[in-house]
């Protein structure tokens, strides 16, 4: 079986805003198809992190790579899907207005944009809901929808940030299963999150806390490592509380 190569790269990245210090020193490698969690409380720089593998900021000190190519790279966009914390629609427009925006701003044309919007409105279960102008979205629908303008191009890494906020369970587990759907097509997904029951769904996660990266493993790793039942008192543990 081939290995697993890293297809992202985080290299002593520390980043500053004024005095304050958000980042510490984080160093990461994230294989490729794989689905890699960051979890930590808010304001533990988890946000401040993926928009830097997203090419929307840089670090103070420090590199990230994305296929080995140093970011911010104008030639890696089309890689990569970006789901914000918040939503970044166009209200007055449509559901389908926004997917057409969007998928157009990727090149994605015709036959192939149309399948496209279909396939991801499906996704995320708002079919029915195409021609309704987003204004009319609730919060939880706006997020889904969020989610959909991500995958439209397919990338090859999709960067969520704190994606099922306000989504409900059974909502958010269908989700998840698209998660693991692309995660078998080779997409490689990195979450934000400080749900504690969604980090036992990724296949590895890297604890955050003040801007420290504390431990990196796999759920089970990090909890054998501490004698822990969950991974919420794992991290109690490695963040020494």
């Amino acid at each position: 079986m081939e290995a697993t190569k890293a297809c992202i790269s985080i290299r002593h990245v520390s980043k500053k805003f004024g005095k304050q210090q958000v980042l510490k020193e984080i160093s990461l490698e994230i294989m490729e198809g794989e689905i890699f969690g960051l979890l930590g409380p808010s304001g533990a720089g988890k946000t401040t992190l993926v928009k830097q593998l997203a090419g929307l900021d840089i670090p103070t000190s420090g590199e990230n790579f994305l296929f080995e190519e140093k970011m911010p790279s104008l030639k890696l966009i089309e890689k990569i899907g970006y789901m914000a914390q918040s939503d970044a629609l166009y209200e007055e427009l449509s559901a389908k207005e926004n997917l057409q925006f969007f998928s157009a701003l990727y090149g994605l044309k015709g036959k192939n944009q149309q399948q496209r919007i279909e396939e991801v409105m499906k996704l995320v279960q708002l079919s029915n809901h195409l021609h309704k102008p987003v204004s009319n979205y609730s919060g939880g629908m706006k997020r889904r929808l969020s989610l959909a303008i991500a995958l439209l191009h397919e990338p090859k890494i999709l960067i969520l940030d704190e994606p099922t906020v306000g989504i409900d369970p059974v909502l958010r587990k269908s989700i998840w299963e698209a998660f693991n759907e692309l995660k078998n097509k080779g997409t490689t997904l990195i979450v934000t999150t400080h749900v504690m029951d969604e980090a036992e769904k990724c296949d590895r996660l890297g604890l955050i806390r003040d801007g420290r990266l504390i431990a990196v493993g796999t759920p089970e790793e990090l909890k054998g490592k501490t004698n822990s039942a969950t991974i919420e008192e794992a991290f109690l543990v490695y963040g020494g509380a």
